[in-house]
């Protein structure tokens, strides 16, 4: 058993940091905790020497390779680049032909309409003059029907002119960018963000944008191939990492769910103890100690993983659980008091320079403790390389049985 000595000291730990919470008295605090623990690690590393903390396990195991690392791509050397001007003419469509379309339609609608819509107020007078008959109605209804093809003529011509427009806006506005936020766009256009997705689906759709693409939840144009290649390669990526992360989570609940009920309540409580460390490093400022809660927090954190991992640990961690920790938050909780005093006196100082030496110690006793955790592995990974080092011997494949052989 790893902590029969961490046992023995923790009535003394608890006892000492409950005193100087109690007295705000810190002055010796520090100290204190150092030469208990100091006497703990000691009787922990002679126990180790002696051997008595290993627990015999079969030889082998399995190993992992480290994760495989792809470089960022680069441009190849020398590979020919466009000009802004060139990049442009391959995105976008200039517009030219349909804005003279829009102008001709618009002009020979509004000019000929106007016209129609003269002689239909002379045949409407004139049948009202002579009466109505069928000659008149006919007539009537004629040029209804042409003043109306020619307003929509005028309409539509005006439409391409103000599309045109409003296109070339947007490519004015991407610049040289290959992708654009539509509320970006929007904002620039005094224009509705549904209107502005309403014309890029649109311009895409008649080519405008001649490699143009929107995302799958139509908030960003991206002008290029290139640009929604990028976008669909990183969505796939994180498609693949979301449904890595979901296998993972559910193998961890398996695994979680086949844990005692000791474990699971000491994992639970572990859990809510990080997360009461680092509500306390979000409520206290400073950069020096924040890192040390940070580093606290992270070694608390990483100690029960490992003892989710390995449920055969978890006597070994009673006293942090019923001392360390509990003090713990006990002396972050006083460290928080004190340092949101107005003044900021030599006692108030000093006592927070004793708290954050304590916490120095503690960090270096919750390394200790992670690093006993994991002893046993140590002891199989040694034992599995003295045997293979044995059998490589064996078979003259060591530097010393090459030798032998000759």
């Amino acid at each position: 058993m790893i902590n029969n000595d961490w046992e023995r000291f923790g009535e003394d730990i608890r006892r000492t940091i409950q005193d100087a919470v109690d007295s705000r008295d810190f002055s010796r605090l520090n100290q204190t905790v150092s030469d208990t623990i100091g006497q703990a690690m000691d009787n922990v590393s002679r126990g180790l020497k002696n051997g008595g903390w290993y627990r015999e396990r079969p030889i082998g195991g399995n190993w992992g390779g480290p994760q495989a690392y792809t470089p960022p791509y680069e441009p190849r050397q020398g590979a020919k680049t466009e000009s802004p001007q060139e990049k442009k003419k391959i995105l976008y469509l200039r517009g030219n032909s349909t804005r003279i379309g829009g102008i001709f339609l618009a002009a020979t609608g509004y000019v000929f309409g106007a016209g129609a819509l003269i002689l239909l107020i002379a045949v409407l007078i004139a049948a009202s003059a002579a009466g109505w008959g069928t000659a008149f109605g006919l007539g009537a209804a004629a040029m209804a029907i042409v003043t109306l093809i020619f307003a929509f003529m005028a309409g539509t011509g005006t439409s391409m002119v103000r599309s045109v427009g409003r296109f070339r806006k947007y490519v004015k506005i991407m610049g040289n960018q290959e992708y654009c936020e539509v509320k970006e766009l929007a904002r620039q256009t005094g224009r509705p963000v549904k209107a502005v997705l309403k014309d890029l689906k649109k311009m895409i759709k008649k080519g405008w944008f001649r490699q143009g693409h929107l995302d799958e939840q139509g908030t960003c144009l991206m002008s290029s191939d290139a640009a929604f290649q990028q976008y669909t390669s990183l969505m796939e990526q994180m498609r693949q990492q979301k449904a890595e992360k979901e296998a993972a989570e559910e193998k961890a609940r398996q695994e979680y769910s086949k844990l005692s009920p000791e474990v699971q309540e000491i994992i639970r409580s572990g859990d809510e103890y990080v997360k009461k460390i680092r509500e306390a490093n979000d409520a206290i400022p400073g950069e020096e100690i924040s890192n040390k809660i940070a580093r606290m927090e992270m070694l608390v954190d990483k100690i029960f993983d490992r003892v989710e991992q390995n449920p055969e640990t978890v006597d070994d961690i009673h006293r942090l659980m019923d001392y360390y920790l509990p003090m713990t938050i006990k002396l972050l909780d006083a460290y928080e008091e004190l340092d949101a005093q107005p003044v900021q006196g030599e006692n108030i100082i000093s006592s927070k320079k004793e708290i954050e030496k304590t916490l120095d110690t503690l960090n270096v006793a919750f390394e200790k403790l992670l690093d006993d955790l994991f002893q046993d592995t140590a002891w199989d990974v040694s034992s599995d390389i003295s045997v293979l080092n044995m059998m490589l011997a064996q078979e003259g494949l060591t530097e010393d049985g090459l030798k032998n052989k000759k």
